[in-house]
């Protein structure tokens, strides 16, 4: 075969190994239809939708990103996903291990020293703490999976930013020495407890082992592959310019205005904001879509490119990685036990997935307070959606296109 050839052949097996796969239009309105009461009261001040089956999709943009300015909300709108970032450090956890650069029960102090003796506080009376030393060695799993028995955050990282704070604080690597220096509160791997700090401590070891910081690990090895051009931990006055706005919102009345929350505080993109791996990445609906696309495709993303082999997908992140009696979470993402994995954010944000059904349901807010009482209705609507009849013979569907 000549040379022009080998060429030619290379670039088409280059760009088939890079087209998109393209759902079908589902033309169905069941989220619209649900939820346009709630849209029209203002008790819902804006909201995304995406439903996914097996090569078909349902879309909504329902209402304002910024009501008093009357801009819709759109999938380009950048907005803070909050917990949601868990999950990508999780996956940066995943590629290290399946690159056998890392073992889910190694020691934590095999790459960070500091965490090689560690303390447990038993009791707190009257002002002095009993401390004990801990018997469990503190691994990846454990930080990763909230079994750690680290706080939430640390009070230096909360007291770094006027009311605290994971959109801003301190650097990872800070973050994990200091947490190092602190007692637990339980023996590692007996209990549960959320903890941001924990999954800045896997983050800390990515950097450790990689030899990066983690945001630039995760935009190289994540962000970058995947097509996500809009998300990073320091939004540009240009994105900002049409975020996604919060509101406080209450059944029953309408949402009002909430320039920000004593969590997360504006400026967003200043010298303060350091990125967390608990909290803290800056997304849009086009981009988060890109993510857990690639997590209900196995691994693969919806451009072709895979990220991490399926087994690895299946075993540690759509699998719980603590023990039967402590509830379904993997590495940064919970799981239901149902085939559904994904995680939620404190603004309200929630993705799920399920690869054997080929299943995706997507909600972008920014909302703080409550009841919802739109929350039925969305669950309905979604189950509503996959349990119907869909023609897709129009999707674009996978035939082992990948790179």
């Amino acid at each position: 075969m000549k040379l022009k050839h080998l060429v030619l052949l290379a670039a088409g097996l280059a760009l088939a190994g890079s087209v998109a796969a393209v759902p079908a239009a589902s033309n169905t309105t069941y989220m619209r239809d649900a939820l346009q009461k709630y849209i029209d009261s203002g008790e819902v001040s804006g909201a995304i939708s995406i439903l996914y089956k097996d090569g078909v999709q349902e879309t909504a943009c329902l209402g304002y990103a910024d009501v008093a300015a009357k801009r819709p909300i759109k999938m380009d709108d950048p907005y803070m996903q909050c917990s949601q970032t868990k999950g990508f450090c999780g996956v940066t956890i995943a590629i290290l291990v399946e690159e056998g650069k890392l073992n889910l029960d190694d020691p934590v102090s095999k790459y960070l020293p500091e965490f090689k003796t560690l303390w447990v506080q038993t009791s707190n009376s009257n002002g002095v703490r009993t401390l004990v030393r801990a018997k469990n060695a503190l691994t990846v799993r454990m930080v990763m999976n909230h079994t750690g028995g680290f706080p939430f955050e640390i009070p230096a990282k909360q007291r770094a930013v006027p009311g605290g704070g994971w959109s801003g604080g301190m650097p990872i690597r800070s973050v994990a020495a200091t947490a190092a220096a602190q007692p637990l509160l339980f023996e590692p791997g007996t209990k549960v407890q959320y903890s941001n700090t924990g999954i800045d401590i896997g983050a800390a070891v990515v950097e450790t082992i990689s030899g990066k910081k983690w945001d630039v690990f995760l935009k190289e090895r994540v962000l970058g592959p995947l097509g996500m051009k809009d998300s990073s931990f320091k939004p540009t006055d240009a994105q900002l310019a049409h975020q996604v706005e919060m509101y406080a919102v209450k059944g029953g009345e309408p949402a009002k205005y909430q320039s920000f929350a004593d969590w997360q505080q504006r400026p967003y993109n200043d010298d303060h904001v350091f990125p967390s791996a608990g909290a803290g990445l800056w997304t849009t609906a086009n981009d988060q879509y890109k993510f857990y696309k690639m997590l209900m495709n196995l691994g693969v993303g919806d451009n072709g490119v895979r990220i991490l082999k399926a087994e690895t997908v299946k075993s540690i992140l759509a699998t719980s990685t603590r023990s039967s009696d402590k509830g379904g979470y993997s590495l940064g993402l919970a799981v239901s036990g149902d085939g559904w994995f994904g995680h939620g954010g404190a603004w309200g944000t929630n993705c799920m997935v399920n690869p054997e059904k080929k299943m995706l349901k997507m909600w972008v807010v920014q909302f703080t307070g409550g009841p919802r009482p739109w929350d039925k209705a969305r669950e309905q609507a979604a189950n509503a959606f996959f349990n119907a009849k869909l023609d897709n013979s129009a999707a674009d569907a996978y035939t082992g296109r990948v790179k």
